[in-house]
């Protein structure tokens, strides 16, 4: 199960808005209404963490070895 967090959608210009966290499984579709007060609500995208590692080279080795970006050199990608 992850946990969601859901906000609810003001009905009326400057009305506050509430946060939820809800939890469901990753293969529900996303709540449109609070299970328990029916209010409408919608699911908040929010960004995680994390770290991406290239194995290719850094671009500038790519163009000193004669290769190039994605794959460097010896292929017939270009």
């Amino acid at each position: 199960m992850t946990t969601y967090i859901y906000e609810t959608v003001p009905a009326k210009n400057g009305a506050s808005v509430r946060r939820y966290e809800i939890r469901q499984s990753m293969k529900d579709a996303a709540l449109t209404r609070h299970p328990e007060t029916g209010e409408t609500i919608r699911r908040v995208v929010s960004g995680g963490f994390g770290i991406l590692k290239s194995k290719s080279p850094a671009p500038r080795a790519a163009a000193r070895s004669g290769g190039h970006e994605c794959c460097g050199g010896g292929c017939a990608c270009h």
